[in-house]
């Protein structure tokens, strides 16, 4: 077993923290009946883990939207307010990630939530979370692009004074695993919805239920040195 840990663990939120993804089923689903489109589960799953003018382009596209018919800002302020009724009305966490957050805080590892979720629905999310337990947060509206590129683990890694790669990213969604990779960050994989495909510097678990401080620190040096 390892005794050399992280220097941070990167939470992604959505689907590694909070079973939320289903939120956003149903969000993405209503974006594009309002636009005369029924969501098919290929559109969905494309849309797993973006950030929201990703996932909306996509929807457009899907439904056949000219980019000149695209009210982008008007579309997304309605995406925003049926989100936020949707997670006020609660938000469960995924099995096990309360204690992994919990074990880690205890460990005395910085903690960074990077997410591609908006400020404004990352801060009624972390109503349930715990705003206490992170060094920093970062989220996809603050950033030059969300993940899959990997402006938002760097701004993380970059805000604790930490290279990339001394920080472990743990991630569910294939759009994720690509930030980090693209970031240079090692990756605990926990998938949720899709299966993530394995790659140089990605180690997987099936969920974060049982997982102690020795499995963290062994999983970041696994995926360290395979990348």
């Amino acid at each position: 077993m390892s005794s050399t840990l992280p220097a941070a663990i990167l939470w992604d939120m959505d689907g590694t923290l909070i079973d939320s993804e289903p939120i956003w089923d149903i969000a993405v689903r209503d974006l594009a009946a309002r636009h005369g489109y029924a969501m098919t589960a290929e559109l969905r799953e494309s849309t797993l883990g973006n950030s929201l003018p990703d996932a909306m382009a996509k929807v457009y596209d899907a439904a056949g939207i000219a980019v000149d018919q695209r009210d982008a800002d008007a579309d997304a302020r309605w995406l925003l307010d049926h989100v936020r009724g949707l997670f006020e009305a609660g938000l469960p966490w995924r099995p096990g990630a309360r204690e992994a957050l919990d074990l880690v805080a205890d460990a005395g590892i910085a903690m960074v939530l990077v997410t591609n979720t908006v400020r404004e629905l990352t801060e009624v999310a972390l109503g349930t979370i715990g705003r206490a337990r992170f060094s920093a947060t970062v989220c996809g509206d603050e950033v030059p692009m969300g993940k899959p590129a990997p402006f938002p683990y760097l701004r993380a890694a970059d805000t604790l004074g930490y290279q990339p790669h001394a920080c472990l990213v743990v991630e569910d969604s294939p759009t994720g695993a690509a930030a980090a990779s693209a970031a240079g960050c090692p990756a605990l994989i926990v998938p949720s919805a899709v299966a993530v495909p394995a790659s140089p510097g990605r180690v997987f678990r099936d969920s974060l239920v049982g997982i102690g401080i020795e499995e963290l620190a062994d999983s970041w040096q696994c995926a360290l040195t395979a990348r």
